[in-house]
């Protein structure tokens, strides 16, 4: 039956896709680096090919370690909206009670976050986007199927509470 099953969404196809190529690319990124870090052994012989000397000792040098790491300065991060007024604060150092930053902290909580790119909300919400449809139709299709999910639920409640009337009768 057609009504529950999922569409096949060939954005989130690709991404999955993706994420296995980075991490077969990861995989293969410590392989490299553990073999950079325990190189194998070189062993030299002291024998050499009949009839030739070796007049001087070879030395071997080591390589130099490479830098691995980048600047970082360490300055003390500074907060971005500077001091904080003794006003905000009672006589005894205690943060004073802030009734408009708690509201505008409690408003923020229920708010979607921005889209990161709006315009590809726009084509997803218009179904600019060839073969996916938009997400208005998506929506539509989920609301039927809840509100033929929540009459079903009812009719099975409707159905026990008369079954247990009638034995209690």
């Amino acid at each position: 039956m057609g009504l529950f099953q999922k569409k096949r969404d060939p954005i989130s196809e690709k991404a999955r896709a993706l994420n296995e190529q980075i991490k077969a690319l990861e995989s293969q990124i410590k392989q490299l680096s553990a073999e950079a870090e325990h190189p194998q052994p070189r062993f030299r012989s002291t024998t050499g090919p009949r009839g030739s000397t070796i007049h001087g000792a070879s030395t071997v040098r080591e390589p130099t370690p490479r830098e691995h790491f980048e600047p970082v300065d360490h300055t003390p991060l500074q907060s971005p909206e500077g001091p904080v007024p003794r006003e905000h604060y009672n006589e005894l150092g205690v943060r004073k009670y802030d009734l408009a930053a708690t509201w505008g902290r409690l408003k923020n909580l229920f708010k979607t976050p921005p889209a990161s790119n709006p315009k590809l909300v726009n084509y997803l919400a218009a179904g600019s986007i060839q073969g996916l449809r938009p997400l208005r139709y998506e929506k539509r299709v989920a609301r039927n199927r809840f509100i033929f999910l929540i009459v079903v639920l009812l009719l099975v409640l409707w159905g026990i509470i008369a079954v247990i009337f009638k034995r209690s009768l």
